[in-house]
């Protein structure tokens, strides 16, 4: 496995994993470890699957059918 150091964080990021961490009764290496490890980013061949599942998933909404805009939702969640 690799290595990575990471300079000049800022003193709140590293107290909020530290906090994390304490709460989640593990280090805080390892809770940066799954931080990094949840957030990767997409690419390659895990991009691609998600591009492709995201084709199928669209092509199963009938082009009639009027779709309700996110912004919308958000709004009528908010209103709530």
């Amino acid at each position: 496995m690799g290595q990575v150091l990471i300079r000049n964080l800022d003193e709140q990021v590293i107290a909020a994993y530290r906090e994390l961490a304490v709460r989640n009764q593990r280090s805080l290496e390892a809770e940066l470890r799954d931080a990094l490890t949840r957030g990767r980013p997409m690419t390659g061949d895990r991009l691609n699957s998600m591009l492709t599942r995201l084709e199928d998933i669209r092509a199963m909404t009938p082009k009639n059918v009027r779709q309700t805009p996110p912004e919308e939702l958000l709004r009528e969640d908010h209103a709530d």
